[in-house]
Parts: structure tokens; C-alpha cells; sequence
């Protein structure tokens, strides 16, 4: 009995330490580049974006579509960069326990 209940309580920590790491994650910012630079996108870790720039030279209205696809590009490879920097504090957290995505609320 007495292990059970040392593993609630280290389930308990673990729990608080994810809540914890969840509020960091807000300030954890990455940027995704499309284009050679002419596109970026800015966001946090939890996926949320913050920002967006764009080269003035795309700024033209037969750019239109060639803009659009480097934002969709920027956009993916700032999720991609935000996706590791989650998995990187999830494995600083865990210490490689090799829990499964989505635990806690994430991924």
C-alpha cells in the first residue's frame, strides 16, 4: 500500500510540474522562414502565433498566390520548430520516462 501511495503522490508532482511547464510553453516563441527569409511567422510553443513578416517586395498583387504559399510553408515549419521545443521540455521534464503524447493535455 504504502508504494501506491508514493506513486499518487509522484503522479501528483508530475501533474504540477506539467501544469507549470504548460504556462512556459506560452513563452517559449519560435519563427519559421519561407522563401529564403522573405517570410516569417512568429509563435509560442503552444502553437499560438504572435506574428507575421513579410518582405515588401511580395507585396505585389501578381505575388498574391506565390505569398500565400510561403506563408502555409513559414507557418509549417514554425509548428514543426514549436512541436520540438514542447518535446524537448517534455523530456526535460520527464527525464526520458517515454510517456505517451498527449498525457497531461499535450501534444
Amino acid at each position: 500500500m504504502a508504494d501506491f501511495l508514493g506513486m499518487m503522490k509522484q503522479a501528483a508532482q508530475l501533474q504540477s510540474k506539467m501544469q507549470a511547464m504548460q504556462e512556459e510553453l506560452g513563452n517559449v516563441e519560435v519563427e519559421g522562414i519561407s522563401g529564403g527569409g522573405l517570410v516569417a511567422v512568429r509563435m509560442t510553443a503552444k502553437m499560438e502565433v504572435k506574428g507575421v513578416q513579410i518582405d515588401p517586395s511580395l507585396m505585389k498583387p501578381e505575388e498574391r498566390e506565390v505569398l500565400e504559399d510561403l506563408l502555409v510553408t513559414a507557418h509549417a515549419d514554425a509548428r514543426r520548430k514549436a512541436e520540438s521545443a514542447m518535446q524537448e521540455k517534455m523530456q526535460a521534464l520527464t527525464g526520458g520516462l517515454g510517456l505517451p503524447p498527449g498525457l497531461f493535455g499535450l501534444g
